[in-house]
C-alpha cells in the first residue's frame, strides 16, 4: 500500500489539524493552518520503527505516531470538514430534506386516493340500498293500493248487500201489515155475518169447558159436524169408532207392503185391502185402524179415514182448550173451531186430500 493514499473515511489532507504522513520510516507533523515561523521550526528528523522517537529541545515533545488500521479510522472529531465533503452532505441532506416532503406529500395522495374509493364503493352500495329499498316500498305501494281496492269493493258490495236486505225486510214488513190489515178486516166483517148465538154459546163453554156432549156448544157440534162425519154404512163399527174417537184410544196406521208374522200375539185381520170395512165399498185401502186395546185391525179407504181424522183434530183442539194449553183470546179460539167444523164438513160430503 502506497504511503501517500488516504483511507477511505478520513478527511482531506489540509484540513485535519493534525496529518500523519509515512513514507520511508519518515514521520511528518505538520499541523495545518500554523504560521510560516512555527512550519519552518518544524523539522524532520528520520526514526526507525525500533528507535522511539527523541523529543526536540526547548518545545514540547512530538506527537507519536500510532499504528491505526484504517478499516477502524474514522474522521477526526472537532475538526473542520474539507468543503467537498460539506458540499455532499449538504446536498444529501438536502436530497432527504426534499425526499421527506415527497414522500409525505405521496402518502397523502395515496390517503386521498383510498379515501376516495372507498367513498366511491360507500356510495355505490349506498344506492344499490336506495334502489333496493325504493323498489321495494314501490312493490308494498302497490300491494297496498289492490288491498284498498278490494276493501273498497268489499265495502261497496257489503252497502248493497244491507241496502237491499233492509228493502227486503221492509218489504215483508209491509206485506205482513197489509195482510193483517186484511186479516183485520175480515175478521170485522165475518162478526157482523157470523151467527151470535154460536159465539155466545162457545163463550159460555170456554168459561168452563168440558168434553160433556150435553151441553149446549158441544151438544150443536155433535148434532151438526160429528155424528153426520161419523155416520158410515156399517152401523155396529161406527159406532165403535165414534166411542174410541171421544176416549182418545183410535189408532191410524199405514197399511205396510208385505205383513211381517206375528211374534208374540196374532193379530186379526177383519177385511181386506181391497174393500172398507166401515164403508163396505171396494176400494184399495191404504190404512188400517185398531179401536182401543183390542188386537182386531179395520182397512179403511182413503174416504173414511179423512172422516175420521177430522173428527180428530177437531176433538185434540178442544182438549187441548180444556186443559189450558191454547193462550189466545175468545174469537181466535172460535175461528179456529169454525175451521175445524168446515173440514169435518168437507170431509163428510167426500172432500179430501189425495194423500189420504
Amino acid at each position: 500500500m502506497d504511503s501517500t493514499e488516504e483511507p477511505a473515511g478520513c478527511p482531506a489532507r489540509g484540513t485535519c489539524p493534525v496529518f500523519l504522513a509515512m513514507s520511508a520510516g519518515t514521520v511528518r507533523y505538520a499541523p495545518s493552518g500554523l504560521c510560516p515561523a512555527l512550519e519552518g521550526n518544524l523539522r524532520e528528523e528520520p526514526w526507525g520503527t525500533d528507535s522511539p522517537p527523541q523529543p526536540d529541545q526547548g518545545l514540547p515533545p512530538s506527537l507519536a505516531a500510532v499504528p491505526v488500521s484504517w478499516k477502524s479510522s474514522g474522521p477526526c472529531q472537532g475538526h473542520r470538514e474539507s468543503p467537498g465533503a460539506l458540499v455532499e452532505t449538504s446536498a444529501g441532506e438536502e436530497a432527504q430534506g426534499q425526499e421527506g416532503p415527497a414522500a409525505a406529500q405521496l402518502d397523502v395522495l395515496r390517503l386521498r386516493s383510498s379515501s376516495m374509493e372507498i367513498r366511491e364503493k360507500g356510495s355505490e352500495f349506498l344506492k344499490e340500498e336506495l334502489h333496493r329499498a325504493q323498489k321495494e316500498l314501490k312493490l308494498k305501494d302497490e300491494e297496498c293500493e289492490r288491498l284498498s281496492k278490494v276493501r273498497e269493493q268489499l265495502e261497496q258490495e257489503l252497502e248493497e248487500l244491507t241496502a237491499s236486505l233492509f228493502e227486503e225486510a221492509h218489504k215483508m214488513v209491509r206485506e205482513a201489515n197489509m195482510k193483517q190489515a186484511a186479516s183485520e178486516k175480515q175478521l170485522k166483517e165475518a162478526r157482523g155475518k157470523v151467527d151470535t148465538i154460536l159465539f155466545t154459546e162457545f163463550q159460555t163453554w170456554r168459561e168452563s169447558p168440558t168434553l160433556d156432549k150435553t151441553c149446549p156448544f158441544l151438544e150443536r157440534v155433535y148434532r151438526e159436524d160429528v155424528g153426520p162425519c161419523l155416520d158410515f154404512t156399517m152401523q155396529e163399527l161406527s159406532g165403535l169408532v165414534r166411542a174410541a174417537v171421544e176416549d182418545n184410544t183410535l189408532t191410524i196406521e199405514p197399511v205396510a207392503s208385505q205383513t211381517l208374522p206375528a211374534v208374540k200375539v196374532a193379530e186379526v185381520e177383519c177385511g181386506s185391502t181391497n174393500t172398507c170395512a166401515l164403508s163396505g165399498l171396494t176400494r184399495t185401502c191404504r190404512h188400517r185402524i185398531r179401536l182401543g186395546d183390542s188386537k182386531s185391525h179395520y182397512y179403511i179407504s182413503p174416504s173414511s179415514r179423512a172422516r175420521i181424522t177430522a173428527v180428530c183434530n177437531f176433538f185434540t183442539y178442544i182438549r187441548y182448550i180444556q186443559q189450558g194449553l191454547v193462550r189466545q183470546d175468545a174469537e181466535p179460539m172460535f175461528w179456529e173451531i169454525m175451521r175445524l167444523r168446515k173440514e169435518m164438513s168437507l170431509a163428510k160430503l167426500g172432500f179430501f186430500p189425495q194423500e189420504a
